[in-house]
């Protein structure tokens, strides 16, 4: 494939994917979001099809015949099982968010989110057929989805939006597009290609897709299940790898922990920080029911599974996940009871932490090369990220390429390590200030659309464990029966925001773009109700 029709196919496939995601439901939406579906793996092909992965694939037709056989065959089941059962489609998205396949082509390993983007082909395709036919006057059946606010009459809001979830989609948007348009400089455009096609548009698709469903309670039960049971199963099969002191997969986890006193384990992720994150996200989910809880039943069942997922935390040793971890309940604790009372106790236990870090050390031992080691080399990317960042300030070396701009232009010698591990250097090396602004406007706008409504404090009380699937207004103003969930979109969504300043992965995790989506429309809920 010649640059010029990378280029070009890369910007129709981010404007296709910005316009599924501001787009109202409709034809021009359904056609936008098939676009997107097409384009963003025949992208990925184009661009690779001369790696050692496709050529091994080209050469074995029988297999190549056999995949693309049993993908189609994959999409066409889950087509029509979301268009019988439409509930079926959010719930499969957050079922599969956790897994990767690993695909072996050409002596090198590759781990995709084959079942996610098998499960947004399936969802987009019910959606296109969905639209298209409510748009020949064929009624559907069994329609799970609605319109958010200000759509409802099918055409556009008005400009600037009014409240924090009409303005939302809108920064979401312009984040997929600027990303996009600064692959055309980047130093590795062969990378960045890959990070829109791999991430940004197909995740596009999932907001898409799940910004209409009506998550009433019945569905947010579901959701909890679904993850609670997966969580659980993945610690189960931590616990086999830390009794047995032997991992599945990761060469180089494998043998750092044969150098280091702890055994960390990584279950069926590729990464234990990655691991680590998961679960913390997931009991951080968890608690906000368990705050606010009155059958003792329910209590019980989310005291044990809390329980286990800390214990299947425990053994990540992923210092990165516990921050998150607290940062979450901090949320939670402050939604649930004082903000005030939770400021101080976050702050005295941040001087603790920094005192006994430098006791437990030594003060006089501390110096930036034994930070640096303590910290993986994480040290030098952040000074090297900072070092780039200072030579492009405005527009960055362009999308995806801190690895090979840093290697050329701030490493001072040869580094094991050049992928940056915190989420704000790497979009200022990246994307310069442009990047920035659309970064902090987007995390601004989200905790802004998350946090709309839900008040200072939460009354225990004021959980309503209603059997009804619609959310009902509580007897006191200002507080609602949908309360807990968003409280748990919140504070997993800040979680999320903590463990990337220490791991990055903002945009490139799916579960980003989940929150984003669960929380835009639980928001939208809100804000209509209030209206009434």
């Amino acid at each position: 494939m010649s640059d010029f029709l990378a280029a070009a196919g890369v910007l129709v496939a981010a404007g296709a994917a910005a316009a599924s995601i501001v787009l109202p439901a409709s034809r021009l939406r359904s056609t936008a979001m098939l676009l997107a579906l097409v384009l963003f793996p025949v992208l990925i092909l184009g661009d690779q099809w001369h790696s050692t992965q496709i050529v091994d694939l080209r050469d074995s037709s029988a297999r190549l015949t056999a995949l693309g056989i049993a993908g189609l065959a994959a999409v066409a089941i889950l087509t029509t099982v979301f268009r019988r059962w439409p509930i079926l489609l959010p719930l499969a998205i957050v079922a599969v968010l956790p897994f990767r396949v690993p695909l072996h082509a050409g002596g090198d390993t590759a781990n995709l989110l084959v079942p996610l983007y098998l499960v947004i082909a399936g969802g987009v395709l019910s959606v296109v057929l969905g639209e298209w036919q409510e748009g020949r006057g064929v009624p559907l059946r069994k329609p799970a989805l609605r319109r958010p606010s200000g759509l409802t009459s099918g055409r556009a809001p008005k400009f600037p939006p009014e409240d924090a979830p009409a303005l939302l989609p809108y920064i979401l948007a312009g984040v997929v597009l600027l990303y996009a348009a600064q692959t055309l400089y980047s130093p590795d455009f062969s990378k960045s290609l890959q990070n829109v096609c791999f991430f940004f548009v197909p995740f596009s698709l999932v907001y898409a897709l799940l910004r209409d469903v009506r998550w009433d309670r019945k569905l947010l039960v579901l959701v909890l299940w679904v993850v609670a049971i997966e969580a659980v199963a993945f610690v189960l099969v931590g616990f086999v790898e830390y009794a047995s002191r032997s991992l599945f997969w990761n060469d180089q986890v494998i043998r750092s922990n044969e150098f280091h006193t702890y055994f960390r384990v990584n279950s069926i992720f590729w990464d234990p920080n990655i691991y680590g994150r998961y679960l913390a996200l997931v009991i951080v989910v968890a608690m906000s029911p368990l705050l606010w809880v009155k059958e003792r039943k329910t209590l019980a069942l989310l005291t044990g599974l809390v329980a286990v997922l800390w214990l299947g935390l425990a053994v990540t040793f992923s210092q990165s996940s516990f921050a998150a971890l607290l940062a979450g309940l901090a949320v939670l604790a402050a939604l649930r009871w004082s903000w005030r009372w939770t400021l101080a106790s976050v702050g005295a236990g941040v001087v603790l932490a920094v005192v006994i870090v430098l006791f437990a050390g030594g003060v006089s031992k501390l110096s930036p090369d034994r930070l640096n080691t303590d910290t993986g080399g994480r040290g030098n990317l952040v000074s090297g990220g900072a070092k780039l960042f200072e030579q492009r300030p405005l527009w960055g070396y362009g999308a995806g390429s801190f690895p090979r701009a840093y290697r050329e232009h701030a490493a001072t010698k040869k580094a094991p390590v050049v992928v940056s591990h915190t989420e704000p250097m790497t979009v200022a090396a990246e994307q310069g200030i442009i990047g920035l602004f659309a970064y902090g406007s987007l995390i601004v706008v989200a905790l802004w659309t998350m946090g709309f409504g839900l008040g200072w404090r939460i009354p225990r009380r004021e959980l309503v464990s209603s059997p009804r699937n619609e959310p009902e207004r509580s007897s006191q103003s200002g507080f609602q029966a949908d309360t807990p969930s968003r409280a748990a979109v919140l504070a997993a969504f800040v979680a999320l925001l903590v463990h990337t300043m220490a791991y990055a992965g903002f945009y490139e995790d799916p579960i980003t773009w989940v929150l984003l989506a669960v929380g835009a429309s639980l928001a939208t809920v809100t804000t209509v109700r209030d209206a009434a």
